[in-house]
């Protein structure tokens, strides 16, 4: 029975640092680039956009396709760098327990 006891110790404190290290990955920015730094977009390691940058040369009507295809391509940049931040964070927090993704994470 106290091994059982232990493990539901460990649990409540496991599950008390998920929540803050949560939190914490709201403060951890990255920011994701493309067309040379002509359009970037910075991000939480939570997945929410923050800013997004377009480089004035880009503002032509004719190029917005262009701009579009480089907002998507930075964004997609931003997301994989805050996937990797929250991979880290959480391999810090759980010491390689080898959880499965996204237990708890959102």
């Amino acid at each position: 029975m106290a091994d059982f006891l232990g493990m539901m110790k460990q649990a409540a404190q496991l599950q008390s640092k998920m929540q803050a290290m949560q939190e914490e990955l709201g403060n951890v920015e990255v920011e994701g680039i493309s067309g040379g730094g002509l359009v970037s977009v910075r991000m939480t390691a939570k997945m929410e956009v923050k800013a997004v940058k377009i480089d004035p040369s880009l503002m032509k009507p004719d190029e917005r396709e262009i701009v579009e295809d480089l907002l998507v391509t930075a964004h997609n940049d931003a997301r994989r760098k805050a996937e990797a931040a929250m991979q880290e964070k959480m391999q810090s927090l759980t010491g390689g327990l080898g959880l499965p993704p996204g237990l708890g994470l959102t």
